[in-house]
């Protein structure tokens, strides 16, 4: 997702300067479940799939990117104030940086007293080697902003192979300055990102390191990690709170429980006996909604818009979706209705006919591919076909992961497809690896049901990652559809030059319906989600930049134990 993310659950930002985007919709946490929370005691997180990587070079979903905010810190990050989530707010910098006259060049500061887990000073030197370190192929397939932005990285393969990244200049351990190949108003927001995750150069990290063991740069440290069953953080006590105005820290420790069945979590959640009182969770199931409407179970529910799109890429480089005929007959078969009644109906999902959600300024509603109640429009899908050259239609391989939701999505695009002539053959991918799998242009097959956050609020992280030819990358690549139209890069580039705030944002708009004529992707669904917290939780809010989820640095109890 940014950043694609995950559902069963790419972030937004301080973009609020470029776009006055609220938080993402979700709704304001509900009464018994948004005080303030005590000191102490352990949250339970119950999760269907591990997260994808514990290396911040490697993970862009937004549930690993809540994660991260725990046990890393960046340059900025995202607010956890109510209201205020979209803002961008200094981390490790004193402040948001400051540009030169035409903002290709940012120097920031950092603050005192910051650390790492065994006591040794952050530097800007370790920022440095933060970033040069994604660019090495054996990881380099997280987030892509500093190998889009950065000048000088063409041929860079990190500093084991490549040496020095002269576009970053550290003159002192508190200054470092960073020249990128455009301008690029809203570098604050990017160095938020996680690529810009500091790290010792001196440590002996190699390119599987971190994934096991992270270096901790936040309020909490990995103690314990069994990949794809359980993970324990600890308090770091090297953190100081007096520099961390966003991380609350309340509670001494987070205990992750993955590989849970999706309908275990729902009745553990439900029930909310024991520990699982002091429990957080994904968004429930479809078949779980009309057993959390009792009054009891309603005071700790949090619901609202993930602030994402769920979609369906299409490989424009194979043989049948290189034809834009072909892709305008899937786009024109698909029953939306079908697909969102798999998800939960109204309650968990919006039908989606743009690629812009609705939370993004620039959002403007439009629908090229109309049937009668979005149900699907089978015999123009096959006048299509048959203009296409297909008149018997065709088959294609399409991507999922293998978790329940997402396998019903896709049946319902399986079945809709079929009455148009068109087989779907599933290929199914553990959750953990998924994006990396689709990411990989070797490993990618026809087409992928996915989804995309934005990484702050604005047209520039949601359409360029997922549609400009420059962002086809080997591995780690978000342009699945391998999408690349010389007009529609070039319409990017002079929206991006823009400095009339409304303008671009308007042009944002009209730009993703330039590009839904041509159907790279098949916008499928805006999900929601209905979150289900343990009676003994506190600070429970959603956050938009994490895919609707659970503010992790917020979130502890409101009493515990003596």
């Amino acid at each position: 997702m940014k950043k694609r993310y995950a559902v069963v659950g790419l972030a937004l930002s301080a973009a609020l300067a470029l776009t006055g985007c609220t938080s993402g919709g979700a709704a304001a946490p509900k009464s018994g479940i948004s005080g303030e929370p005590v000191t102490g005691g352990t949250v339970q997180v119950l999760l269907n799939a591990d997260f994808s990587h514990l290396d911040p070079a490697m993970g862009f979903d937004g549930g690993v990117n809540n994660f991260y905010r725990l046990i890393y810190r960046t340059l900025t990050t995202q607010s956890s104030e109510e209201g205020k989530q979209d803002e961008i707010v200094p981390d490790l910098a004193t402040d948001l940086g400051t540009p030169n006259d035409d903002a290709t060049e940012w120097t920031f500061t950092l603050k005192d007293d910051i650390f790492f887990e065994d006591g040794t000073p952050i530097t800007s030197a370790d920022i440095k080697f933060g970033v040069e370190r994604s660019f090495d192929p054996a990881v380099s397939v997280g987030s892509p902003y500093a190998r889009i932005l950065l000048a000088d990285v063409d041929g860079y393969q990190g500093p084991e192979i490549s040496g020095d990244l002269s576009s970053i200049v550290t003159p002192d351990d508190k200054t470092i300055t960073f020249t990128l190949n455009q301008p690029f108003a809203d570098f604050a927001s990017a160095v938020a990102q996680p690529v810009y995750t500091p790290f010792p150069a001196d440590a002996g990290i190699t390119a599987t390191s971190l994934d096991a063991q992270p270096i901790a740069s936040g309020p909490y440290r990995v103690e314990d990690y069994q990949r794809g069953s359980s993970l324990v953080l600890v308090r770091n006590e090297e953190w100081d709170r007096e520099t961390d105005e966003v991380r609350a820290a309340a509670p001494d420790s987070f205990e992750f429980s993955f590989g849970l069945d999706g309908a275990t979590i729902d009745e553990r959640m439900i029930a909310g006996q024991g520990d699982d009182q002091n429990a957080i969770a994904g968004t429930v199931q479809a078949s779980s909604i009309a057993r959390i409407q009792t009054p009891e179970i309603k005071e700790r529910t949090l619901d609202g818009l993930g602030g994402c799109t769920t979609y369906m890429a299409l490989n424009t480089t194979t043989e049948h979706f290189s034809n834009p005929l072909v892709r305008q007959a899937v786009a024109y078969a698909i029953d939306k209705q079908s697909v969102k009644d798999a998800t939960g109906g109204t309650q968990l999902a919006d039908i989606a006919h743009t690629m812009l959600p609705p939370t993004v300024a620039g959002f403007t509603e439009f629908n090229l591919y109309p049937s009668e109640g979005d149900k699907g429009d089978p015999e123009k899908a096959k006048e299509l076909l048959a203009e296409a050259g297909l008149p018997d239609g065709f088959e294609f391989t399409l991507d999922i992961r293998s978790q329940p939701k997402m396998q019903a999505q896709a049946e319902a695009v399986q079945q809709s497809l079929a009455k148009a002539g068109i087989t779907v053959n599933f290929n199914l991918i553990d959750t953990s690896t998924y994006y990396e799998v689709i990411g990989t242009i070797s490993q990618q097959n026809d087409a992928a049901i996915t989804g995309w956050c934005p990484d702050w609020a604005s047209g520039s992280t949601f359409l360029p990652p997922l549609f400009e030819g420059s962002q086809i990358f080997e591995k780690g690549n978000s342009n699945v559809a391998q999408f690349n139209d010389p007009a529609v890069n070039a319409r990017m580039d002079e929206i991006r030059a823009m400095t009339d705030v409304d303008e671009a944002n308007a042009a944002w708009g009209a730009l993703d319906e330039q590009i839904q004529e041509q159907v790279p992707d098949v916008p499928l669904l805006f999900e929601k989600v209905v979150l289900v917290v343990g009676a003994n939780v506190a600070g429970a809010k959603t956050h938009s930049g994490f895919s609707g989820g659970i503010d992790y640095v917020s979130v502890g109890l409101a009493s515990v134990s003596e």
